[in-house]
């Protein structure tokens, strides 16, 4: 591949070709599985290779596969949820256009480089300004690859803009956020956006049970209903629970699940939502204060999951929404390391009131 300058007019003072030791430039490796398959983290280890593999999201694929197809790839802003094939997706793109030189075509930044205005004027700029010729017609344009877009500064999104423009012959800008709010308006318009919402249950139970099949594992039913449970749909986060689990026991059961992650059992909750609701204050206080320093439980995860279990509970409508407001109050709180004991009695005094109001409505 040979590489000559872009016809376009460029600075003076620019680099034309930017080493490969800079910094934030990161070169992929094409291969499948590299390295000892043990000591890889299976989160890379499966990583989608191709468009096809990407899990969900099938409309969205199909229309970015179509573009790179037809080589009218636009600029790129991929936003949703951690764990949803963003980053995965732009990959296999990268894959698609470039082949197995691909990592002499891309420049990436996430939030661990140095992002701020002089890096877009000069490091992104210098990479931009250079044009690679290959004997494929779709490898005519460079790709720069900024994830986690939403961490950088105002300054460098608003020199972004400009460079976007100047370069657009050249490059293709994939920007990848979680909170699109954070993007400004000028960007956001000089992309076509494309929101990856959380996996739903069928995508992360077969990409599960192909890891599964893969490394031969023996994972129950119950097993894998917890994985799925637990990943709210992020797929990143069921393969290290899956991965932890394994790592601690060999059998990947429910409790092995719940036990490694170190949120309470169903059970578990259960028999603190009856206390909750069935037991005196001073009582429920020391069982649940018990039960959650034996088993290493986190008050946050109690509220959560309670707070789960109180929509499947018959009551008032008004009692239900008064009770999931004040379990809103206090998980905010707790956010902000506020005293355990002190939340946990709080817990216990909005199940109070609860109770009162519960037994006020039956009379």
């Amino acid at each position: 591949m040979a590489e000559t300058i872009s016809p376009m007019e460029i600075d003076g003072n620019e680099t034309l070709f930017p080493s490969s030791t800079d910094k934030g430039k990161r070169v992929f490796v094409a291969g499948n599985n590299s390295g000892n398959g043990k000591a890889t983290p299976w989160v890379e280890k499966y990583r989608p290779q191709s468009l096809d593999d990407v899990a969900a999201h099938r409309d969205i694929i199909s229309t970015i596969d179509r573009l790179t197809t037809e080589n009218r790839l636009p600029h790129l802003l991929l936003y949703g949820p951690p764990g949803t094939g963003k980053t995965s997706t732009i990959l296999a793109v990268a894959r698609k256009l470039y082949g197995a030189q691909y990592h002499k075509m891309i420049l990436e930044l996430n939030a661990s480089d140095d992002r701020g205005i002089d890096v877009v004027r000069q490091q992104i700029q210098d990479f931009a300004s250079t044009q690679s010729l290959s004997f494929g017609a779709k490898a005519s344009v460079k790709l720069v690859l900024l994830d986690e877009a939403d961490a950088m500064t105002k300054d460098a999104q608003f020199a972004l803009r400009r460079v976007i423009e100047k370069y657009t012959k050249s490059t293709r800008f994939a920007l990848i956020c979680n909170h699109v709010n954070k993007i400004i308006p000028a960007l956001q318009s000089r992309c076509t956006r494309f929101r990856f919402a959380p996996l739903d249950e069928v995508h992360v139970t077969d990409r599960l049970k192909h890891v599964i099949k893969a490394e031969g594992l023996d994972v129950e039913d119950s097993g894998l209903a917890a994985l799925v449970r637990l990943s709210n749909g992020d797929m990143r986060k069921a393969l290290n629970i899956l991965q932890s689990t394994h790592m601690a026991s060999q059998q990947i059961t429910e409790e092995a699940v719940y036990l490694c992650t170190g949120n309470p059992l169903p059970k578990d909750i259960e028999q603190i939502s009856y206390w909750l609701l069935n037991e005196q204050f001073s009582e429920s206080f020391k069982r649940i204060h018990e039960i959650k320093t034996r088993k290493g439980l986190a008050l946050v995860d109690i509220v959560r999951e309670v707070t789960m279990f109180v929509f499947k509970i018959k009551m008032p409508p008004d009692v239900r929404v008064q009770l999931i407001n004040d379990l809103a109050d206090i998980e905010y709180r707790l956010s902000f390391g506020c005293n355990d004991k002190l939340q946990l009695g709080s817990v216990i005094a909005t199940f109070t009131r609860a109770r009162s109001a519960l037994v006020a409505a039956v009379k």
